[in-house]
């Protein structure tokens, strides 16, 4: 019998764990999972270095694993491939977050430095230039007492200009919960920044 049998069966099993997942069968999603969760958390943390975070993408992904089964192509790759995709691609997102919220954050602290080594005289700016400076420092600190999902999905609205559809592909969350955490973080942000303006 040729060595290649047993890899094929295999193959085929997981391909009917997934079939059957899709059609909502919690048992092989069970397998899935027992088969899976080893591979797919090294691989996520190989990405973000942090176990932390690692295991949150792995939540992330078995539960799109659970939503999307019954959308897998046997003819477009095997199963492990798909959900290393889906892996790589949840960690490269977390870390892209990570990494510009990082960036906000310098980036106040540098404001603020500034502002504190400018003293109380604004030098060679003029007053609304202070001002606006000062504006969008609430803004961003602002912007960081969001929860994790809204300030996402408005950095990617307002800082890197992505539309409320480009959003929702790029985070893989229906529209709806896209808009609605648009629209309860700005809700939240005006609650924050009104008062102190």
């Amino acid at each position: 019998m040729p060595k290649t049998s047993a890899p094929v069966r295999e193959e085929n099993v997981e391909i009917e764990l997934l079939e059957r997942t899709g059609s909502g069968d919690r048992t092989s999603f069970r397998q899935i999972y027992d088969r899976y969760s080893g591979v797919l958390f090294s691989t996520a943390f190989q990405v973000l270095n942090d176990a932390a975070e690692a295991e949150d993408v792995l939540q992330d992904v078995f539960v799109q694993i659970w939503d999307k089964a019954a959308l897998y192509d046997r003819t477009r790759g095997k199963p492990l491939t798909w959900a290393l995709t889906l892996t790589r691609n949840k960690a490269i997102d977390r870390l892209r977050s990570a990494q510009r919220r990082h960036r906000l954050k310098d980036e106040v602290e540098r404001e603020a430095a500034l502002f504190e080594h400018r003293g109380t005289a604004p030098g060679r700016d003029s007053v609304e230039t202070v001002y606006a400076s000062e504006q969008g420092t609430l803004v961003r600190n602002a912007v960081l007492q969001l929860s994790r999902e809204q300030r996402q999905a408005i950095e990617l609205a307002f800082f890197s200009g992505l539309t409320q559809h480009e959003i929702a592909d790029r985070l893989r969350e229906p529209l709806g919960t896209v808009k609605a955490r648009i629209r309860r973080g700005m809700i939240r942000l005006k609650g924050i920044i009104t008062p102190r303006l």
